[in-house]
């Protein structure tokens, strides 16, 4: 039965991996096909949307990104993390509120804030939240990964500063001058942390 579980976590780890790198690629080919009409120190990687196709490749990128998470989760409960702990609920937050922000549009630079605009700035809220959290608490109480435990702590305070640009409280008096640099910066970390928890769980699986 241990063979069992152990044959079904790897067979889950390299598809989750597969997600990861994935889900890069639409919003990579999206920076590169707007450059010129989009900054991305300025606008963030929603905003994308307004571009040829960018609603459906960032739609991908999400549900890819959040498809990957959830196989990553997987694996870290058949690897012995519990079930219904504080991590597997925050790793589902920061997988639905991905979920939600696909389905949920931003609005335009400058418009008033429509419904779908506030559930996406909200779920945006907390998927960033929720990850750093979900990996330092992995860090901390069930993989011991110095690199996990890094990324964790540099991606919460990477949300922090993303979620004050919201707030004019950094860049300029109207708080969107930095707001994409540092969306951009988050999510590199967001990654990082995603990435090196897969590394770690291999690992774990390795010496074990």
């Amino acid at each position: 039965m241990a063979d069992i579980r152990g044959e079904r976590r790897t067979a889950v780890l390299p598809l989750a991996v597969t997600g990861l790198v994935g889900s890069l690629l639409p919003v990579v080919y999206l920076h590169v096909a707007s450059f010129g009409e989009l900054s991305p120190v300025r606008h963030t990687v929603s905003d994308y949307i307004f571009v040829d196709n960018g609603t459906a490749l960032l739609g991908v990128t999400a549900l890819s990104l959040a498809a990957a998470s959830v196989g990553l989760l997987v694996v870290l409960v058949r690897s012995g993390l519990p079930v219904h702990g504080p991590v597997s609920w925050l790793m589902g937050l920061w997988a639905a509120g991905l979920t939600a922000a696909a389905v949920f549009p931003t609005d335009p630079v400058g418009a008033p804030t429509s419904f779908s605009g506030a559930v996406h700035r909200y779920a945006g809220a907390v998927m960033f939240a929720a990850l750093p959290l979900a990996g330092w608490l992995i860090s901390r109480t069930f993989i011991p990964s110095a690199t996990v435990r890094r990324f964790s702590v540099a991606a919460g305070f990477g949300s922090v500063a993303f979620m004050l640009s919201h707030l004019a409280l950094t860049g300029s008096a109207d708080g969107a001058v930095l707001l994409g640099l540092f969306e951009r910066v988050l999510f590199f970390l967001l990654y990082c942390l995603l990435f090196a928890l897969a590394a770690a769980v291999v690992r774990r699986e390795v010496a074990s």
